[in-house]
């Protein structure tokens, strides 16, 4: 009787062997495919010759946050040593004076100082708590278990135990620390031979080869004779291929980009250094306006100043804010500064582009312009906000436009991109009346998500270009639109290098 040559090996391995044997040891035995032992172990199941169990295990090895306290004391415990000099009291932004912590990584370590008992804050001030830990030398759980994973190690949960190391206590601890160890479950298979099994070696079986395609040298030297050609099973595992693709945000800006040309938009584009006068004066947004302030907009220090457009659409916007000019209205009723105008900053909104496109279109005929790009603010980093992050700006130049109008168009728009659910509310924004919030209506959820601003112009910024006509005008984000097609949580998701899901994320969707 005669098996393939590989399931033959697989038995002679285990025939050797005093125990069950893993799927990792038959490889390195035999110095082939893992995929090749695995199927050669699946046929030798199935026919009874082998048996397989399979058990499941915890793998552990510190993140990305847990190994620089490999080498060293976690802050908390590095604060405690402070205190501890200091009397048992310190203020607390004298704390980085007496050791290596910055101010934030102390604000950070208040924290686990507050949840350990080992600290607390009293005004300004730090008190020593009555668990914190009288030895330097006597390390908690979770401290043990950073230093025995230290050196890149990795290793189970049984061989840790084993050690004597608390696992369970030190994860109990570390679970609410963010990438400070990371928890992976694992499956082991262990092969071992049956009865059935040895009754056919001791028979005698014998090991045929098996190919998968016969060579130029299989036929020159006759070794065709001595080997069967290999059936294909459709049904083993194959290997997983990753065809190259872009980002799938980036593939997100490439779908809006293509609704707004379908739509007949005109695609614009403008620096991504802008000067004040664009961003904001031009928008009818005053110079005092809080959203100007260093604590809100990024100023750029190089160049440190821009130069202004046409003098006589200049001065029309220097009119509009100090007494309305030619607009109807009486304007802010301040002495408008061209040196605050003339300030670069980096883009707080694309409407500077569209608002731009509308300076160059020809009065008395209809447009539609849409820009995509990146704006930049300081805003505070969390699951949905970054100080970078893009926008879809666009207006419509026309006559009869109306908010009928605005709302069919952002309804189709949402609509090509898979959300036909769409609805406004009126709202306020220094440069559209009258203004209104997009919200798009998302049935995971159940609930309705803002999306942006939109409405019509008003008088103080189109008529200053020389534009009578009606504009409808939008500024809509992008991120919290690809974190719903995509299935985000949070924004930074989005930029992360996760290969799992840059591999895995759908080229389509139906």
């Amino acid at each position: 009787m005669e098996l393939p040559q590989q399931q033959y090996d697989v038995l002679r391995q285990l025939a050797e062997a005093s125990a069950p044997r893993s799927i990792a040891d038959l490889v390195a035995a035999l110095g082939i495919d893992q995929a090749n032992v695995t199927a050669a172990c699946i046929m030798l199941q199935q026919t009874g010759y082998v048996a397989i169990a399979e058990s499941t295990f915890e793998e552990l090895r510190l993140g990305p946050d847990g190994e620089p306290y490999a080498a060293r004391p976690l802050p908390e415990r590095v604060i405690v040593g402070v205190l501890r000099a200091q009397g048992g009291r310190c203020r607390l932004t004298e704390v980085p004076n007496h050791c290596e912590l910055d101010t934030a990584q102390v604000g950070g370590a208040l924290r686990w100082l507050t949840q350990r008992g080992w600290a607390k804050k009293e005004g300004d001030a730090l008190v020593l708590g009555a668990n914190a830990p009288a030895d330097a030398a006597a390390l908690e759980p979770d401290e043990q278990l950073i230093r025995a994973l230290a050196g890149g190690r990795v290793a189970t949960r049984a061989e840790l135990e084993a050690e004597g190391l608390p696992v369970q206590a030190a994860l109990d601890v570390l679970s609410k620390r963010k990438g400070f160890v990371v928890l992976k479950e694992r499956t082991q298979r262990l092969v071992s031979l049956t009865e059935s099994g040895r009754k056919l070696l001791a028979a005698g079986v014998q090991g045929r080869r098996k190919v998968t395609q016969l060579t130029p040298e299989l036929l020159a030297e006759g070794g065709w004779r001595d080997v069967d050609l290999q059936p294909y099973d459709v049904t083993l595992a194959a290997k997983q291929l990753y065809p190259g693709k872009e980002h799938p945000f980036q593939r997100t800006l490439e779908r809006v980009r293509r609704v707004f040309l379908e739509m007949g938009f005109e695609e614009v584009v403008s620096p991504w250094v802008e000067s004040s006068f664009w961003d904001f004066d031009a928008l009818f947004q005053p110079q005092d306006h809080p959203a100007r302030d260093m604590q809100d907009t990024f100023y750029v220090a190089r160049p440190d100043r821009c130069r202004l457009p046409d003098e006589t659409y200049v001065e029309r916007v220097r009119a509009t804010h100090e007494n309305g000019g030619d607009t109807g209205s009486v304007g802010w009723q301040y002495r408008w500064s061209r040196e605050l105008a003339q300030k670069p900053v980096l883009r707080t909104h694309t409407t500077a582009t569209t608002i731009r496109a509308l300076a160059r279109h020809s009065a008395g005929r209809p447009g539609k312009y849409f820009v995509i790009g990146p704006v930049f603010r300081r805003e505070t980093v969390d699951y949905k906000h970054l100080p970078i992050f893009h926008q879809v700006d666009g207006i419509i130049v026309d006559p009869h436009a109306s908010l009928a109008t605005l709302i069919g168009t952002l309804t189709a728009f949402y609509t090509k991109m898979g959300f036909p659910k769409v609805k406004v509310n009126p709202s306020f924004f220094p440069y559209t009346e009258p203004s209104a919030e997009v919200l798009l209506y998302l049935e995971n959820r159940g609930d309705w998500v803002e999306m942006g601003g939109s409405g019509l112009f008003r008088p103080e910024v189109t008529l200053p270009l020389g534009i009578h006509d009606r504009v409808l005008a939008w500024g809509l984000g992008l991120e919290r639109l690809a974190m719903f097609i995509h299935d985000v949580k949070a924004i930074g998701e989005l930029f992360y290098a996760a290969m799992p899901w840059l591999r895995e994320a759908p080229l389509c969707r139906a």
